[in-house]
């Protein structure tokens, strides 16, 4: 009898990290393939839109005063919003990319031989590909800035690894509703929106009343958000206690979403 119960194959997604690791090499670059500025380009755009939002949200809206920010100085404020944009990234790219993953590798679903579950992990790999220039910048902006880094920022892995569980989980579930959901893209477009507003990036959580705080630790950015500027802008410790707490639902998330879309994936072939 086949057991129903959720199992994450950590070691099955492990004998599979060259073709994962080939994937994701050519999701990158195929990325930006044939254009102009090629590879720059992962540089670029997060420095553009930092630029953007800290023009507007702390120049224009004023809104550049946070609880414990130094001197509360545009740049100080600029990395601030720079770590909750960075992180954000990683979920939207998951929340955009993985319900389209099965339409858009038709030919890999009737080869048996393939493992299609490993198509999440590769759009994960590009999307935590992205971060990781991402926070070199901002690592490079503070030492600019202050002359010296933190140096609780080597824990930001550790921060960032339920994280990327959790990602990977849902990745799982979006990449599975895709196939049989098409109408799923237009729906988290404004989820996406809703995940970035109703989380501490563009401002501190001090500013709300606790009910509506407590609220917003629903959102799985929330913490990560806060514990990523803990270690990188603030020089703390990660809030262990919570961090654990997080890693289990993390696990358990991920688990539930390898079950769902091992056990969907083959209606896949039928409704494409």
């Amino acid at each position: 009898m086949t057991s129903h119960v959720p199992r994450l194959d950590i070691g099955g997604l492990f004998t599979q990290r060259s073709l994962i690791a080939q994937l994701t090499e050519r999701e990158v670059v195929g990325r930006y393939r044939g254009s102009f500025l090629g590879l720059l380009w992962p540089f670029i755009t997060p420095l553009l839109m930092l630029l953007l939002y800290t023009f507007v949200f702390g120049s224009v809206l004023g809104g550049r005063h946070w609880a414990g920010a130094g001197d509360g100085s545009i740049g100080q404020f600029a990395l601030i919003i720079f770590v909750g944009l960075t992180l954000h990234g990683v979920l939207a790219e998951m929340l955009t990319q993985c319900p389209k993953l099965i339409r858009q590798n038709r030919n890999y679903v009737k080869k048996v031989v393939f493992p299609l579950e490993i198509l999440p992990v590769v759009t994960l790999g590009g999307a935590l590909f992205h971060a990781f220039i991402s926070f070199i910048i901002l690592l490079v902006a503070q030492l600019a800035m202050s002359g010296q880094l933190p140096l609780t920022s080597i824990l930001l892995p550790v921060v960032l690894a339920p994280f990327a569980l959790f990602a990977l989980g849902m990745g799982w579930f979006l990449t599975s509703l895709g196939v049989f959901i098409r109408d799923i893209d237009q729906i988290l477009r404004p989820a996406t929106a809703a995940l970035l507003f109703l989380s501490p990036v563009f401002y501190p959580l001090s500013r709300l009343p606790d009910p509506w705080r407590h609220l917003l630790y629903l959102n799985p950015l929330t913490f990560i958000v806060e514990q990523s500027r803990a270690v990188l802008i603030w020089g703390e410790m990660p809030d262990w206690s919570g961090l654990a707490l997080y890693s289990m639902i993390a696990f358990v998330f991920a688990a539930l979403g390898f079950w769902w879309f091992q056990r969907t994936r083959r209606g896949f072939a039928d409704v494409l």
